[in-house]
């Protein structure tokens, strides 16, 4: 490996799972920079450190062969993320390969903690808990005593100035183009009995209003046009500052911030998604009329054994009340097939409202055991060979009504960021081109489909405006101009 001009501080980062991650990768290299460590490829690095993902059965699969692919470079190797915080010790001593598991709680002093394993020094892993039980106070009360919990506490962006408002999130983009994530909270106080993310990522813990401003102020002089909002349930945000309906005001304030020309919210729990949320979203300029809503289920059965509320009755009128402010919305959820107790009858309820709900974008999740949840102990296992067969029909009717759904867009006019060009050079600067890729509002990044974009003058980071002529699945095909 080469001699590193940083004196051996030199770090890669390689994230995986979700937008929140992104986030949280982000910051840290923000904290290592600060630290005056040098950002590095994997092959260059003196430590490769992998942000995992401990959601699902396959994405910690992923983890740990990322884990062991990283090992083979020569480099020490640190486990970051929420698989780490969620098996602390365990992962390392079943992961001899990686030279360090650390939890949120060494996010703080992550650059010490890198050069004391770059130093011989060895590291002894936490052993997990509930980080619900850190914040065991009302969520309006929260916010006094956040900073003082380990994983909670913010400090300065890098590459700018400490705004007057108060102490920021440390930062830096560790990826170039228009769009980028904005962490509204962290945790989550749901109990959905097959979900282990509270136990590990904490309570609900909104970061504050003027913030979120700030560092989508800084984002948008980072070049970046659209803000994805990201949490563990945004529809929650503000209930612990007081007020419950507080991302209705903060969605006009952050369209309003110059150079952004769109936000797009992600990760809203329907039984949250109240009225005059819908209004905002649905109608608010520069905010896109996307829906993204974790349904999991139709079946009421099944959703009572899930400890979460609704019915295709409730998720539809949900859906007639978006699409009577705006008709042409884009709606995606994912959805959980083969849990403990479901019967063919709930199934067909769940076909029922996939075929009348119209989504634009659908995934679709076979239900495994994950370890400390309450449906790991359920009985009424589905047999996997028929929690399979499930997952397969329910795949493939999810194709057949999202590539219809699409080819229903075609003739409608879609405002589309672009996010890369034909031709455009190595190093990612803006070119013209008459071939490009995008995103209309109906489209979030990595999740959902794509806008393939032909006309003259085509540059990353602007909107366009194009007519629909095709689509190929779930992608559209638009031709810019009137």
């Amino acid at each position: 490996m080469p001699v590193s001009p940083a004196g051996g501080r030199r770090v890669a980062l390689v994230t995986l799972g979700c937008a929140r991650n992104e986030v949280d990768s982000e910051e840290l290299a923000g904290r290592l920079a600060a630290d005056g460590w040098e950002l590095a490829p994997t092959e260059d690095a003196d430590v490769v450190m992998v942000n995992t993902c401990g959601f699902i059965e396959q994405a910690k699969k992923d983890s740990i062969d990322t884990l062991l692919a990283a090992s083979d470079t020569g480099a020490k190797v640190v486990a970051v993320g929420c698989m780490a915080e969620r098996y602390g010790k365990e992962l390392a001593d079943s992961l001899p390969e990686a030279d360090a598991v650390l939890g949120f709680d060494d996010y703080g002093s992550i650059a010490e903690r890198l050069t004391s394993l770059l130093a011989g020094k060895p590291h002894v892993p936490h052993v997990p808990r509930d980080r619900r039980q850190l914040l065991p106070i009302a969520p309006v009360d929260r916010q006094a005593a956040a900073t003082a919990v380990p994983g909670h506490a913010h400090t300065p962006l890098a590459n700018g100035p400490v705004p007057a408002s108060g102490p920021r999130v440390l930062r830096r983009r560790l990826e170039g183009g228009p769009v980028a994530p904005l962490k509204l909270a962290s945790g989550c106080d749901r109990r959905c009995s097959f979900c282990a993310i509270p136990s590990f990522r904490g309570s609900f813990v909104s970061r504050r209003p003027n913030e979120l401003l700030d560092e989508a102020r800084w984002l948008a002089e980072q070049g970046v046009r659209e803000l994805v909002l990201v949490s563990e349930n945004s529809s929650s945000y503000g209930k612990d500052l007081g007020d419950p309906r507080l991302l209705e005001t903060l969605l006009p304030e952050l369209a309003a911030v110059e150079r952004i020309g769109r936000v797009r919210v992600s990760y809203l729990q329907p039984a949250e998604t109240r009225p005059t949320l819908v209004e905002v979203v649905a109608s608010t300029p520069g905010v896109a009329p996307y829906f993204d809503l974790s349904f999991q289920h139709s079946s009421e059965p099944v959703l009572r054994r899930m400890r979460r509320f609704g019915s295709t009755e409730r998720f539809l009128a949900l859906l007639e009340s978006v699409r009577a402010i705006a008709p042409e919305a884009g709606v995606r959820s994912n959805f959980i097939v083969g849990f403990p107790g479901e019967t063919e009858a709930d199934v067909a309820e769940l076909e029922r409202f996939l075929t009348e709900g119209r989504l634009d974008a659908v995934g679709i999740f076979q239900y495994s055991d994950e370890d400390g949840t309450e449906a790991a102990g359920f009985e009424g296992k589905v047999p996997a060979a028929e929690a399979a067969e499930r997952y397969e029909r329910l795949t493939r009717l999810a194709e057949e009504l999202t590539a219809q759904r699409a080819e229903d867009r075609i003739g409608s006019t879609v405002d589309v960021l672009v996010e890369s060009v034909a031709g455009e050079s190595a190093g990612g600067e803006p070119a013209d081109g008459e071939t490009g890729e995008g995103r209309s509002e109906h489209q979030a990044p990595e999740v959902d489909g794509i806008t393939i974009l032909h006309g003259p003058g085509l540059r990353v980071g602007e909107f366009v405006r194009a007519t629909v002529t095709g689509s190929d699945g779930v992608d559209l095909i638009a031709t810019v101009g009137p």
